[in-house]
């Protein structure tokens, strides 16, 4: 009897083993998995855009990684990374949410983080009219040319007094105060003021609370303890984000009820959509709204300008190109100059090759089962597309990692989503929507700062000793802020 047992046992236990090996062996490949943890330890929580970039060079572009309970499929080429976001967009453009998103229902009304439903895009298209249109845009046109008069005047006022500028602040206060500007008529800071760094550092804190390796988000059971306290900190800065939002909106709507002259600017537009019943926009879903456009419009726009500046500024043969370009228009530069400028806009998209602004887009998820390349990609499994690789793959660009705008003054590749060598703001129905505003914004400040001063790095810093080394996060940041000094050779 204990023979057939021993026997049955050892039937069952081949059984599993094949199963679970031809179940292994239908995912991408990809390095072996502990059990229970699985490659969570070779992750790391450092630089995990550069150790997937690394992994990928052994097991391919499409690779699994078994990360706790959560299978994650690693794209890192571009005819890749156009399965996932475009030929099968359709069931891969759902969301894995993050347990520090998750606040206050954060997750199921964001137009980042929910799935692709009916009422995220219903939310897309108030952005797309009320927001980020073309039409819209170019009526704010002289909004964005007062506020970077602004800027040019706070840095002329260090010139005068020969300090330093932390150029992501300075430039994290503009356009703070453009989006303040475009959605309630009214500056939030002032550039000698604590709110904009107050502001500033509640942002940064979102994005790296959200992008954190957080064990609850691969181990779900886990979430009710919040091992790491990563929504304990999340609340806090929810909080104090919709606190402003807050008293901004009943400020509003109590105006509204008693004059009927109010301003007509972006949340005017909004309260109405918000009080139509069959507008598909809540009060509540319109404070979700600003959450997601003031951190993520603040602070990706501001990222990729202060790497600009840092890589001008450690390649200054680079700076002297960009600064002769410039010099070709009379007075400041304007929006509709940017055609006349191909190294100012070959300099915008090399940073965002070198830099995206986040290394692996906004995680997507399977909504079904898929094959691609013969591979089958599970259902729930969360899919990173590593534009960080792209970018920096030496089979797409030669001397991948040098800063080398001139690659894109013969080239018609460009960052709108539909070269899949560079979407930092992604591509298919999940693109970035204030895609538009940001391509205005990054090339009219970076332009009119390099036409307006010449600069030197401050607490002597030289080109060759700058840490360019970054800061990891949902978003990219430079570990160590560019401080430089403005001034004027002649």
């Amino acid at each position: 009897m204990d023979y057939y047992l021993n026997l049955l046992f050892l039937f069952t236990v081949w059984i599993c083993i094949h199963v679970l090996t031809f179940s292994r062996k239908s995912l991408p490949p990809g390095p072996r998995p502990l059990p229970i943890i699985g490659n969570l330890i070779q992750l790391g929580s450092t630089n995990p855009h550069i150790v997937l970039t690394n992994l990928s060079k052994k097991f391919g572009p499409l690779m699994t990684l078994k990360l706790g309970f959560k299978t994650t499929v690693v794209i890192s080429s571009p005819n890749l990374a156009k399965e996932v976001l475009q030929t099968h967009d359709h069931v891969l453009s759902s969301r894995t949410v993050p347990d520090a998103v998750r606040i206050y229902d954060h997750d199921k009304v964001s137009m980042v983080w929910q799935p692709a439903s009916v009422h995220w895009r219903s939310l897309r298209k108030v952005s797309a009219l009320h927001i980020f249109s073309p039409q819209k845009l170019d009526a704010s046109q002289d909004l964005r040319c007062k506020k970077m008069q602004e800027l040019l005047c706070y840095v002329q006022e260090s010139c005068e007094k020969n300090e330093a500028v932390d150029i992501g602040q300075a430039v994290f206060t503009t356009l703070l105060n453009l989006l303040s500007n475009t959605f309630f008529s009214m500056d939030l800071a002032s550039y000698s003021s604590s709110m904009s760094r107050e502001f500033n550092d509640v942002v940064i804190a979102v994005l790296n609370e959200a992008g954190r390796l957080n064990i609850a988000d691969y181990f779900p059971m886990l979430r009710f303890l919040d091992p790491h306290g990563v929504r304990r900190r999340m609340k806090v800065y929810f909080d104090r984000l919709l606190e402003i939002f807050d008293g901004i909106i009943n400020e509003r709507i109590q105006r509204r009820a008693s004059d009927s002259n109010t301003s007509s600017d972006v949340l005017d537009s909004l309260l109405i959509l918000a009080g139509e019943s069959n507008s598909g926009l809540s009060l509540f879903d319109l404070k979700h709204l600003l959450l997601d456009i003031f951190t993520a419009g603040t602070d990706t726009t501001t990222r990729t300008l202060e790497w600009s500046m840092a890589e001008l500024l450690h390649n200054p043969e680079k700076l002297a190109k960009l600064k002769n370009e410039l010099k070709e228009v009379e007075g400041i530069v304007q929006e509709s100059d940017f055609s006349k400028f191909p190294y100012l806009q070959a300099t915008i998209k090399e940073t965002l090759r070198l830099h995206p602004p986040g290394p692996f887009l906004v995680p997507h998820k399977a909504e079904c089962e898929v094959e691609i390349c013969g591979f089958k990609i599970p259902k729930n499994a969360q899919i990173l597309v590593n534009v960080w690789a792209t970018g920096r793959d030496e089979n797409i660009w030669k001397n991948a990692n040098m800063f080398e705008p001139e690659r894109f003054l013969d080239s018609k590749i460009d960052f709108k989503g539909r070269d899949f060598e560079l979407i930092p703001f992604g591509a298919g129905r999940r693109i970035c929507p204030g895609l538009p505003l940001a391509y205005r914004t990054l090339h009219l400040i970076l332009a009119s700062l390099i036409q307006s001063f010449d600069w030197k790095l401050a607490d002597g810093v030289t080109p060759k000793n700058m840490n360019m080394s970054e800061s990891f996060g949902l978003a990219l940041h430079k570990a160590e802020p560019l401080r430089v000094v403005p001034y004027h050779l002649h």
